[in-house]
């Protein structure tokens, strides 16, 4: 009950905008629950004045029982749409919210899990905590009015309502163990769902690659075997659960017939008038109801409580740790940073970074080099606060970024990866992502610098060509271009090119270097290259090993004193 009452306080704040049409949804519940209860009533009085040939007043109940049919169907109508409002409402906010906070967490976290596990709480969780409201609504009053027919048996005659009431009681304890069954395996078909889901989304994100790996057979090998382990256990489940519901069924049938034989010797002795007898009749149609809304309710209740769990589990960061950032915010970065003595690994049996140190001055712009593996991407990744250092000390502008605040780190640095991610938008939404304000101007003259003008005029739209998921119908050299060219609009204070132009030909290749050195003086840069002849012209070159600063310098005094710079650079040439 505690668990049930926090996850509504939970619910509650997604959908207490609405309390006006939920009290309003409440009421018509409530009239919808005393028409339920009088309408047997009227019937039985309707049948005795038939069959006592008083066909004026059975006409005139006649119309009273039409009218509040009528009235019911109108109660039934309302409450609907105020069901979709408030399920449409809640369902919004829960989304959005929950979205929000996925974007949040740490990214060793994000590395760890399936997309299925937040695709998952993202869709099919959140639609079952918004639905809360309408299911335990609707069961809840189904409830209240089995309760209210009971009362009415009970007034009616005692010794129908002590065999309705065993009855009853038997039936719950057969739809608690149905209820309890779904319960502990539902959590368990939940996570197989969850895997099936991101291997599902995998096989989308990389067909291109399962094609030309020729791996379709074994790739839906792994599909087929995920889709059966899903549906073999959830037919398991509802084999079961029809178990359940047939032993339930034939008790309900077996307490039809106890009722009648009940209602035929209370007649006999005497004891229950024929007005009396139809309407326990007309009750008992709906009396066994009680097991099975009593159960029903036990289901939505344990639904509710796993689906608002997992998604709890992600907007409180129980389970999953969100990103921490300080308070303190830097308005404008000069472009100052660096690393002391900074330690860090992926996995605690394996240190990437030992106890590295460096400093990199604003407008100044840096190369990284390296045989792969030596950490130079885990640099770029730790100065965004991607990921916990372990030991040591990151600063910017003197400022250790501990007591930074998000905007203050990620809104002053751009990195523009190996293989950007680029969404399924069209170009421009693209571009807008990182500036919502962004002018026609500056789109433009971004798209020149990063050499994409000639692309987009060959396009059938232009800048509002859609690109379709993760670029696919862009080659690697213009996905990299399209993030250099939000880089040049994001126009942050310190650029991180990560192989940024690996995918590019010579010649554009070239041109973005022209780019780059257009922008020296004014920006801090920080360059990942293995063409080594890119970053020749840097400020400084600093060479990794084994996740430490081996050698620094510039193009020509490392090629006179590091044998390390000297072998990649001639390896390149040959």
């Amino acid at each position: 009950m505690k668990e049930l009452w926090g996850n509504l306080k939970f619910a509650w704040k997604y959908a207490k905008n609405e309390k006006k049409q939920i009290i309003t949804y409440g009421v018509l519940h409530l009239l919808g629950i005393i028409i339920s209860i009088a309408v047997p009533v009227i019937s039985a009085s309707m049948i005795v004045k038939l069959t006592s040939n008083l066909l004026t007043q059975t006409v005139f109940l006649a119309f009273c029982i039409f009218a509040i049919e009528i009235s019911r169907n109108f109660v039934n109508y309302f409450n609907g749409l105020l069901t979709n409002k408030i399920y449409k409402e809640s369902f919004n906010r829960i989304q959005k919210d929950l979205g929000k906070e996925m974007l949040k967490l740490e990214n060793n976290i994000l590395d760890s899990n399936t997309s299925g596990t937040f695709i998952q709480r993202l869709t099919s969780d959140t639609s079952q905590l918004s639905d809360v409201f309408n299911s335990l609504g609707m069961y809840v009053s189904n409830l209240i009015e089995d309760i209210g027919i009971f009362i009415a048996v009970f007034y009616v005659n005692k010794i129908a309502f002590i065999y309705l009431f065993i009855c009853t009681f038997i039936v719950t304890l057969i739809e608690n163990a149905r209820t309890t069954f779904l319960k502990n395996n539902d959590k368990e078909l939940r996570s197989r769902k969850d895997r099936l889901t991101g291997l599902v989304g995998e096989m989308v994100r990389g067909a291109r690659d399962i094609k030309m790996l020729n791996a379709e057979k074994s790739f839906m090998k792994e599909i087929d075997r995920n889709v059966h382990n899903t549906n073999d256990f959830r037919y398991s489940m509802m084999v079961t659960n029809r178990k359940f519901l047939l032993l339930g069924g034939n008790t309900r049938d077996l307490t039809d017939i106890g009722l009648i034989v009940v209602i035929i010797l209370l007649m006999t002795s005497n004891r229950l008038p024929v007005a009396s007898a139809i309407i326990l009749y007309n009750y008992s149609i709906s009396l066994p109801n009680l097991a099975f809304d009593l159960g029903r309710l036990l289901e939505c209740i344990k639904t509710f409580n796993l689906s608002s769990s997992r998604v709890f589990e992600i907007i409180e960061g129980k389970k999953f740790k969100k990103e921490k950032f300080g308070k303190k915010h830097l308005k404008k970065v000069h472009g100052d940073f660096e690393f002391k003595q900074v330690s860090f690994s992926y996995n605690q049996d394996h240190p990437v970074l030992k106890d590295l140190s460096f400093k990199i001055h604003a407008n100044e712009t840096v190369a990284f080099v390296g045989k792969s593996g030596a950490g130079k991407t885990t640099i770029f990744n730790l100065l965004c606060k991607m990921y916990q250092i372990d030991s040591g000390e990151i600063t910017i502008d003197n400022v250790n970024i501990e007591e930074l605040d998000k905007d203050s780190i990620r809104g002053n640095i751009t990195i523009i990866s190996q293989n950007p991610y680029i969404f399924n938008m069209t170009i421009r939404e693209n571009l807008k992502l990182v500036k919502s304000d962004m002018t026609e101007k500056e789109m433009v003259r971004a798209c020149k610098m990063a050499c994409l003008e000639e692309f987009i005029e060959s396009l059938p739209d232009k800048y509002d060509t859609l690109i379709g998921e993760g670029g696919v119908n862009l080659s690697g050299g213009q996905k990299q271009r399209i993030a250099i060219a939000r880089a040049f609009i994001q126009k942050t204070e310190i650029i991180l090119f990560d192989e940024a132009t690996s995918a590019l030909d010579n010649e554009t290749q070239e041109q973005i270097q022209k780019a780059i050195e257009n922008m020296k003086k004014d920006y801090t840069i920080l360059i990942i290259a293995h063409r080594l002849s890119t970053i020749q012209n840097a400020d400084r070159i600093l060479v990794m090993e084994d996740g430490r600063i081996k050698e620094e310098g510039t193009h020509k005094e490392l090629m006179k004193k590091s044998k390390t710079y000297k072998h990649l650079y001639e390896s390149e040439i040959k």
